[in-house]
């Protein structure tokens, strides 16, 4: 795997004709009574590959980092950092997004992005990482094993 800025050149459709943005959710975590619990909540979670295009150029455009993890020239997994401080003390940066190409997801791809992305947030001089990730308990296991906590 090759692992590297994505330049705004290549910011397009066509890159991501070989990705797969799709998770099929069963349960979820949910915060219920100050309590955190899994239920039942299945859907389909898919990407607007235009729009997703936009916010990636827009991250790009407003000084932020898009990371690619590349198999055979192909892009298989991206994660984007914004570059604008967040928090009362400006010391968080919004870690955008993070995605593995389905049929890869489990063999540390994701893994190395997001320690990546950690790195590309403090050369932006920023403490730690700004996550707002859906509910899906795949999801939220994933960023567990990240270390992260609830803010």
């Amino acid at each position: 795997m090759e692992y590297r800025e994505i330049a705004p050149g290549e910011l397009d459709r066509a890159l991501f004709r070989h990705f797969e943005r799709r998770q099929e959710v069963t349960k979820c975590r949910r915060r219920e009574n100050g309590v955190w619990v899994v239920r039942d909540a299945p859907f389909i979670d898919e990407a607007d590959y235009a729009f997703l295009v936009q916010c990636l150029q827009n991250t790009l455009a407003t000084g932020g980092v898009v990371l690619g993890a590349f198999a055979d020239g192909a892009l298989k997994g991206f994660a984007s950092v914004e570059s604008a401080p967040l928090g009362k003390a400006g010391d968080y940066r919004d870690l955008t997004c993070l995605h593995v190409s389905a049929e890869l997801r489990g063999r540390g791809i994701g893994r190395e992005l997001f320690c990546r992305a950690a790195c590309t947030a403090q050369d932006f001089g920023a403490q730690s990482l700004y996550i707002s990730a859906h509910s899906a308990r795949e999801t939220q296991a994933f960023y567990a094993r990240m270390r992260c906590l609830e803010a």
